[in-house]
């Protein structure tokens, strides 16, 4: 039996953090760094944000398309995709804008969250329209929302028999190809209750890949910065002692089962990608505080890990 958690102070602090990252997002794509006809839906207008923040948060959004594409051209139609901690997360109405066809996706969140999402879906067509089933209706169960292919489900993922419940409940296939999400979701929870998760899913999936995006190197004077911050707001990172260099990251993957794992810091991730994506980019708004960029860009790590000859070759370069 999982134990009862009861919903705290920081667990509020960390539900605004789904706030913060969608503010951060809109403002982003405003200015044009990358395209997202439904972000708006979801958030109002916001501030500007610092150009560190735009280009850094443009290099969390593209490295994860890049991943999530490599994966899908590795599937066919019957793939299936799980985003924990999935917040505003517009990256479903993205896909479906796209060739790229998902058989079935899933999204998990703190039920609060769900629900707003929930409630902002079904009040806007645009949202709405894409993931109705056959006869154009969705179905609301248990304050879950469900339709042909999409399931946005509340739990706490700290509980893993509740996750495994909600899962079975989206109709998840353990023989499916499946691309398991998790951006900056892991590091707030325990240590034992994520790394149960994580061994669950690469036991259960023997085909799957896997795409963490979070916080490392906190050990230097500049992640003792960063964990302040987020402590003065309530939001303690209860997975800090794991934010390690990337190829620590990558390590601990393989010992929770997974058959093969890459991590980089953002610094890297980066510099990888196209140089004309990078010209487009930094021609977008002047840029004074390089060094603050790259103190940022080396304190977060996308891990790439997977199970199954299939996703073996996905890489940075691939």
């Amino acid at each position: 039996m999982d134990n009862i958690i009861s919903w705290t102070a920081e667990d509020e602090a960390i539900i605004a953090t789904n706030t913060d990252a969608t503010e951060c997002k809109r403002c982003a794509v405003e200015l044009g760094y990358w395209k997202d006809d439904y972000i708006s839906y979801f958030v109002k207008h916001v501030d500007r944000k610092a150009p560190e923040i735009n280009r850094g948060y443009y290099a969390r959004v593209r490295a994860m398309e890049m991943f999530i594409h490599q994966f899908l051209e590795r599937c066919d139609t019957k793939c299936q995709i799980i985003n924990l901690g999935c917040g505003f997360d517009t990256l479903y109405w993205r896909l479906r804008d796209t060739t790229q066809a998902v058989g079935n996706f899933i999204e998990l969140d703190f039920p609060s969250v769900t629900a707003k999402k929930g409630h902002i879906i079904k009040r806007n067509k645009q949202l709405l329209e894409k993931i109705c089933n056959e006869d154009g209706e969705v179905v609301i169960r248990e304050g879950d929302l469900h339709s042909d292919g999409y399931h946005l489900l509340g739990c706490d993922l700290r509980c893993l028999g509740e996750v495994r419940r909600k899962l079975a409940v989206g109709g998840v296939s353990d023989t499916a190809p499946t691309l398991v999400l998790a951006e900056c979701v892991l590091v707030y929870l325990r240590p034992d209750a994520a790394a149960a998760l994580l061994r669950h899913l690469a036991a259960t999936f023997q085909r799957c890949a896997l795409i963490v995006y979070e916080q490392c190197n906190l050990g230097d004077k500049f992640g003792e910065v960063m964990l302040r911050n987020l402590n003065a707001r309530g939001c303690a990172l209860a997975g800090e002692r794991l934010c390690r260099e990337p190829s620590a990251q990558a390590e601990r993957m393989l010992t929770l089962g997974f058959d093969k794992a890459r991590a980089w810091d953002m610094e890297t991730v980066w510099r990888a990608l196209p140089e004309d994506d990078r010209a487009r980019v930094e021609s977008l708004e002047m840029l004074d505080e390089r060094e603050l960029l790259l103190q940022l860009n080396t304190h977060y790590a996308l891990t790439v890990a997977t199970r199954g000859d299939v996703f073996a070759d996905m890489d940075l370069n691939a």
